[in-house]
């Protein structure tokens, strides 16, 4: 039996990527798993990966910007997985520029999906736990060391420190539930987004790390289980960094 035996996990966003990473050690664990991606082959071929690992797995491509679809993706994770227990934030797009660049269409993709999404998300998920009287729980948020700022990244910064400041909101409005709310803000991480970087680039960002590499999506789902399980049950309202100590300072 593992930690998340008879428990339906929703990740958004879980088709590739550090949400699929995720996906992978929750199954490990034996959660039930909503995987969601709004390309419908990529969140198949992930399920697919989950399946064989013997657990139960539901496929959702609702938007997670529209509060619609919202409604209906965690109506599905319920109806077909019985039960909710963890509902993890991932979802996110980039957008990034400089600020006499960045246009507003690029401002408005960013926030709806990275901070509209997560509040779409949290009250559609805490609406059916309130519909359905069900108690305790977990929400985990992903934000980043970005939230406290970075150039270049106006739309994704703003967003993810909202993340920070609805993450302490709900831990309070929410304790009553039983239900614990808390964030995870990494740093660089080995995804295909930072494989495209330049050389150069990686060699400076760093430079700045004192770890001196990397994080591995491991990492940042190792620090997603903590959160999401019995390990960190008197924890709520917090924002772990994962970052390799790049955010020390800020």
């Amino acid at each position: 039996m593992g930690k998340f035996s008879n428990q339906t996990v929703i990740i958004t966003g879980s088709g590739r990527g550090l949400g699929k990473e995720a996906a992978l050690h929750f199954a490990k664990e034996g959660a039930s798993l909503l995987i969601n991606d709004i390309q419908k082959e990529i969140a198949n071929q992930t399920a697919d990966e989950m399946r064989k690992l013997g657990v139960r797995v539901s496929v959702s491509t609702h938007n997670v910007a529209k509060h619609e679809e919202v409604q209906e993706l965690v109506k599905q994770a319920d109806e077909e997985l019985g039960g909710l227990s963890v509902l993890v934030n991932n979802a996110g797009i980039l957008r990034d520029s400089m600020l006499h660049k960045l246009s507003e269409s690029d401002w408005d993709s960013v926030i709806q999906v990275n901070l509209k999404g997560v509040f779409n998300c949290t009250q559609a998920f805490v609406q059916r736990f309130k519909e359905k009287n069900y108690r305790g729980g977990a929400i985990v948020n992903l934000s980043s060391i970005a939230a406290f700022g970075n150039v270049g990244q106006t739309n994704y910064s703003a967003a993810k420190a909202g993340v920070i400041g609805m993450t302490k909101t709900w831990a309070l409005e929410l304790s009553k539930l039983g239900i614990r709310v808390n964030a995870i803000a990494p740093g660089m991480i080995k995804t295909d987004m930072t494989k495209g970087m330049p050389e150069e680039i990686q060699k400076a960002l760093l430079s700045r790390i004192p770890l001196r590499r990397m994080g591995e999506p491991d990492d940042v789902a190792k620090a997603l289980l903590f959160l999401a399980g019995p390990d960190s049950s008197y924890i709520t309202g917090e924002v772990l960094r994962v970052c390799g100590g790049a955010g020390l300072g800020i």
